[in-house]
């Protein structure tokens, strides 16, 4: 489910305390006004804390993240970054407005990055490569880790649309260097807008840090008026009204879990033709967020049909399939280049998203797998 769906009072409460600590909407300075209270900083800390990570830095969207994480990196002009041709676009969009390359690689039938494609694209320009976790599954990360640990390769995890899910013990997004999330109004948890970089690599932490501040040191005890600049920075930083209910949403995190896998696991024990579901890799664990299948383009539309007589739209497939799949991007790829992604599209043509949500009761699941069955049977 998003976390939009169970926004109120709490997010409310944990608002109110800026205002009765001050006032104050900035994230930095102002020391004496506000009482010691700063939302953005103990947002920081608490998603460092339930993802175990050493450090975080929440900047003002999941696409300022994938940049920042890039940079952070070293990605820059003449650089190329491999990623997969199904994605959200803002993942190539931040790779171009570095001036790097993207190297797209087709997704396999499990909708992760073709291993073959990823080890034919690899040159010695490759400077980074970055699977994407989509819609709340994991990519195949033993053997991404592998061919990026065999060519010395940096990974960055776009994990804007997995929060939450694993691979072995760790959470998607501390598998590699560096990762994101991302938390605009229909993701996970929400700040409204805004992302999140996490990292155990205090070097990445820190020109992340003081990159979407303009390159502010922040030494303690400094005005920010006299900080020193460690260098040309840019703006990418949230308010603490965005801090504020990303604290309150981080506390729902595991009920929201707790809740998509209810629901998940109903969908697939209780549907037919198994064979056709989203495999999950071993030894990771999705958020449970989206259930994939893939079906005929005859049954697509009763299908379809189907879940609209339920109260159900899909979920990006096939919604929204021009913003997620690189054969459409008219602006970003030529008709040649677009033309090679022509397998990831006729995958995710025959793919339907059935969106995990708590709006919708289990017995409302029921009365839509019943109708589902009645036609993939």
């Amino acid at each position: 489910m998003p976390g939009n769906e169970i926004i109120g009072n709490d997010e409310l409460n944990e608002l109110k305390k800026i205002f009765s600590n001050g006032s104050v909407l900035f994230s930095l300075g102002f020391e004496n006004k506000r009482n010691g209270y700063f939302a953005v900083r103990k947002f920081e800390e608490n998603i460092s804390k339930f993802f175990k990570s050493k450090y975080c830095v929440a900047v003002s969207s999941g696409t300022a993240a994938i940049k920042v994480a890039l940079k952070a990196l070293g990605v820059s002009k003449g650089d190329e970054v491999i990623t997969q041709a199904f994605n959200f676009i803002a993942t190539i969009e931040a790779i171009i407005d570095l001036g790097a390359k993207p190297i797209l690689v087709n997704v396999d039938n499990n909708y992760s990055m073709s291993l073959d494609e990823l080890k034919s694209k690899i040159s010695k320009k490759t400077k980074v490569i970055l699977p994407v976790h989509m819609l709340g599954y994991s990519s195949n990360m033993k053997e991404i880790l592998n061919i990026a640990k065999k060519n010395k390769i940096k990974i960055l995890e776009d994990n804007c649309e997995t929060m939450g899910g694993k691979y072995k013990n760790s959470f998607l997004g501390l598998c590699g260097d560096i990762g994101v999330f991302s938390l605009d109004f229909n993701k996970t948890i929400t700040t409204g807008e805004g992302g999140l970089i996490v990292t155990n690599k205090p070097n990445l932490y820190k020109f992340s840090k003081e990159y979407i501040d303009h390159g502010h040191i922040n030494k303690i005890g400094i005005s920010r008026g006299m900080d020193d600049a460690s260098m040309i920075g840019f703006n990418y930083r949230i308010t603490e009204m965005q801090g504020a209910v990303g604290i309150s949403q981080l506390k729902k995190l595991k009920f929201i879990l707790k809740e998509n896998k209810k629901r998940f696991s109903l969908l697939e024990k209780k549907l037919v033709n198994t064979k056709n579901f989203r495999k999950i890799f071993n030894n990771t664990v999705p958020n449970y967020e989206v259930f994939i299948f893939q079906v005929g383009n005859d049954d697509k539309k009763k299908i379809i049909e189907a879940m609209k007589s339920c109260g159900f739209n899909t979920k990006v497939l096939p919604g929204a399939l021009k913003w997620h799949c690189a054969s459409y991007w008219k602006k970003i790829f030529s008709v040649k280049e677009r033309k090679l992604f022509l397998k990831t599209e006729n995958i995710l043509n025959e793919s339907i998203a059935i969106p995990i949500l708590i709006g919708k009761k289990i017995s409302d699941y029921n009365k839509l797998i019943s109708k589902l069955n009645n036609i993939l049977k």
